[in-house]
């Protein structure tokens, strides 16, 4: 821990925050004293009814509110929120009109181009009319394998307007990852693009898509939306396939209706990873969704309308979800599809000198890989625009935060955020009122009662322990599909310790209130009893030049656990006895003696989840001999390959 802030908030401008004035009315309304972010975050968990209320009527949620505003308020699950309530999801993302923009779309640099916000409103009434004309209603689930494209924000508002339920991954999915997810649910339409772009290569989809519509015989139609130009002739391949320009067909644009449903009416499926067996179903419901979002854009984001918020996402993780409700703040959108290193790493950085992008959503990959490639944006780019960095995805290193304000901008709010498709959002971000510390999140978002619990489930403080929540939010899952006693949502989330949220992250409070996340509980490596999360040793590794990224997993030898560390080394280098030496002497120094591992092995390629984390079970199982459930969901399946029965393991 440091004692020097890398980033304070200028008191004028805090002041002036959204987050701040809706404290001050609250102070105002309450009698209490709410003046500063803890005394905020405390009441809004001891009153969370009052807090709930005040954010419906501060985001001015568009629906009834009803009488009621929370019911069971001690049940975890089995509270419900805002009982009496209706609303529409897409009424709130579409509640501004206009020419100016509401999404800017980049596809590496084959495809530019905009959507104002009478364009959306325009093409939403269209789908909205076309889907209804395919019998979608309520309940009905809409499926799409896209691109990160304004089309798909189209598709899915159209879908949530009816109350249909909309689900969704990215076209790199391969045919059984696409089925182990929507083969569970059974879409009624499925949407796919006619191909993608990605490293400057044009990739074909026909023959997969064709596979898949064979065998999700539910989607009754499958709409092939234009992209790399072969919209006619991948619809004609396809079973029940139909260009969107024949779908869309004899409906001009009308104005849109919306259909008011219950608060938890389910609005998105998401699925787990899939890493240990078929990805769960994770169903989330159109007001908590909705309701925390706001809450996050605007509260710690502090977004207001006109603003531009970009966040680097497939349509296969929860952050492209968090992103698109970042229409209801009523922000432009910056949408970009492809690799972000093409044609080089600045291309993201060029994105957000050319839209003056506001708040640039990345994860701590793309920061770690920048700071290794040399790049300064800071010196190269014109970013003054950018207020706001937000990283995900894993820890951010301590290293990164400082390159992040040396290298790409100096005065900006960088804000590490950690929550999950569980409940696609945060437990734990930034906030505008406080200083950003040196390798932590700044502390827990409102309403949500956070804590670090140690296996007794005693709360502790400045020692390591399991990611807790010990009073309901919105934004907990309605439950999980096919799910009907609701046995295996209660299992995943609230056996290890009854009545309360356990998230499965191993997590430490900081001494400043805010909080370190060491890595996932099933990956925290166990040598001789003691718990070690896997991102103390990353933080290390990972500032040596020689290595490029690094994987530990806990190998079962000899009646204990050891750690095995595996590193992917920088073009030319290679493991000798004196870099595995200095491996060792950096992590004794800088994390301790029990996270030393006893083998470090030298590999070529560490494998990952199509969003991008590292997959530390999936290699636990192949070193130990195990099958892996389902290889699917990992982008990079064959880089498993080079675990099986590794000689230096051995003994």
């Amino acid at each position: 821990m440091t004692d020097t802030p890398l980033w304070t908030p200028d008191p004028s401008k805090a002041a002036a925050t959204p987050m701040a004035r809706f404290a001050k009315g609250l102070a105002e309304k309450t009698g209490k004293d709410l003046e500063g972010f803890r005394a905020l975050h405390s009441w809004s968990t001891a009153e969370p009814a009052a807090f709930w209320d005040a954010v419906w009527d501060e985001c001015a949620v568009i629906g009834e509110k009803g009488e009621r505003i929370l019911e069971n308020p001690d049940a975890m699950p089995g509270a419900a929120f805002f009982p009496d309530a209706r609303l529409n999801f897409a009424e709130n993302l579409l509640r501004r009109s206009g020419a100016e923009d509401a999404l800017v779309f980049r596809g590496e640099d084959k495809v530019e181009y905009r959507l104002s916000w009478d364009d959306l409103a325009a093409l939403v009434s269209r789908l909205q009319q076309a889907m209804r004309a395919a019998g979608i209603g309520p309940g009905d689930a809409v499926a799409a394998m896209m691109p990160n494209m304004p089309e798909t924000i189209a598709a899915m508002l159209a879908a949530a307007s009816l109350g249909a339920i909309w689900s969704s991954c990215s076209p790199d999915f391969g045919t059984r990852g696409v089925l182990d997810r929507f083969g569970q649910i059974a879409p009624k339409l499925l949407i796919a693009p006619d191909g993608y772009y990605y490293g400057g290569k044009t990739i074909e989809v026909a023959e997969k898509l064709g596979m898949i519509a064979d065998k999700l015989p539910s989607a009754e139609k499958v709409v092939v939306v234009p992209y790399i130009g072969r919209t006619g002739e991948v619809a004609a391949a396809v079973p029940r396939g139909e260009t969107l320009d024949a779908f869309l067909e004899g409906f001009a644009p009308a104005e849109l209706t919306f259909e008011r449903m219950p608060f938890n009416h389910p609005l998105y499926v998401l699925f787990s990873s899939g890493t240990t067996g078929v990805p769960k179903c994770i169903v989330h419901g159109a007001g908590g969704t909705l309701l925390q979002h706001l809450k996050e854009h605007r509260l710690h984001c502090s977004l207001v309308p006109g603003e531009r918020l970009f966040y680097f996402t497939t349509c296969g993780w929860m952050m492209w979800n968090w992103l698109v409700s970042g229409l209801a703040a009523g922000v432009t959108l910056l949408l970009y599809d492809g690799s972000p290193f093409y044609p080089d790493g600045n291309t993201l950085f060029d994105y957000a000198e050319a839209e003056k992008m506001t708040i640039f959503g990345t994860s701590a990959k793309f920061i770690d890989a920048v700071r290794k490639a040399g790049l300064e944006p800071a010196r190269t780019h014109d970013l003054s625009a950018l207020r706001m960095m937000t990283s995900t995805g894993s820890p951010l290193a301590p290293e990164n935060f400082d390159f992040a304000y040396q290298s790409i901008k100096a005065d900006m709010h960088l804000a590490s955020i950690s929550g999950g498709t569980d409940i696609v959002s945060c437990f734990v971000l930034g906030n505008p009122l406080e200083p950003v510390w040196r390798g932590e999140i700044q502390g827990p978002g409102l309403g949500m009662a956070v804590d670090v619990w140690d296996e007794d489930g005693q709360p502790v403080k400045g020692a390591k322990g399991e990611l807790v929540c010990a009073r309901p939010f919105p934004s907990m899952p309605v439950g999980f599909w096919n799910d009907p006693d609701g046995s295996r949502y209660r299992a995943a989330y609230f056996e290890r310790f009854p009545g309360v949220w356990c998230h499965g992250d191993f997590a430490e409070w900081t001494g400043h209130g805010g909080m370190v996340i060491h890595g996932r509980s099933d990956a925290t490596l166990n040598p001789g009893g003691v718990r070690i999360g896997t991102a103390e040793i990353y933080n290390q590794v990972e500032q040596m030049p020689e290595i490029m990224e690094a994987l530990a997993i806990g190998q079962d030898f000899e009646g204990d656990v050891r750690v095995v560390l595996f590193v992917r080394l920088a073009e030319g280098v290679d493991l000798d006895e004196e870099l595995t030496m200095r491996i060792k002497k950096q992590i004794r120094e800088g994390a301790s003696p029990r996270h030393v591992p006893q083998k470090i092995v030298a590999v070529a390629d560490i494998p990952r989840t199509k969003s991008g984390k590292i997959t530390e079970l999936a290699v636990r199982d192949v070193v130990h001999g195990r099958e892996v459930k389902n290889v699917e969901a990992l982008a990079n399946p064959e880089a498993l390959d080079i675990y099986k029965d590794i000689e230096a393991l051995r003994f």
